[in-house]
């Protein structure tokens, strides 16, 4: 609840609930993905990064479509423990907070080795998480969004 505090403090806001801009996520995420594809036996660092962000961006669909903006993504990661476990699972939030340390290691520091697991279930897992992402988009109707801007305010 700390980390969730901070992150109100630090620019976690609620906006209008926006269906224009959760699509628009959606397809930079499956933009994503062909370059994640494509770059995998070519550029890992490229190819993770697209990974990443192939679940990052479904996941801030999936925020905008709520009403709520926040540019730090470990706060976006807390978000989503805190409020969409009734539509994530719990290897979700693992695939994600992966993803964020690989693609962090891998990008930040050069002279660090990453884990071929993670990496091979960064690339397995990424296009799952799209789809789970689109599907809680469709799923989310007005009384479960209120709800969810609701125990935000509430924090």
């Amino acid at each position: 609840m700390d980390k969730l505090k901070w992150c109100l403090r630090k620019g976690m806001v609620l906006v209008e609930p926006n269906e224009r801009l959760a699509k628009g996520y959606l397809k930079m995420a499956e933009d994503s993905f062909g370059t994640m594809d494509r770059e995998k036996d070519k550029n890992s660092v490229f190819s993770i990064s697209a990974g990443y962000y192939l679940i990052y961006y479904s996941l801030y669909a999936v925020m905008q479509k709520i009403g709520v903006k926040c540019e730090i993504h470990s706060c976006s990661i807390e978000f989503m423990k805190l409020f969409l476990m009734d539509f994530y699972w719990e290897e979700d939030v693992r695939l994600i907070e992966t993803a964020f340390s690989v693609r962090n290691t891998l990008q930040y520091y050069v002279d660090k080795m990453v884990n071929k697991k993670d990496l091979e279930m960064v690339w397995g897992e990424a296009y799952s998480f799209f789809v789970v992402s689109r599907d809680i988009i469709l799923k989310l109707d007005d009384s479960k969004i209120n709800k969810i801007r609701s125990q935000l305010v509430g924090k």
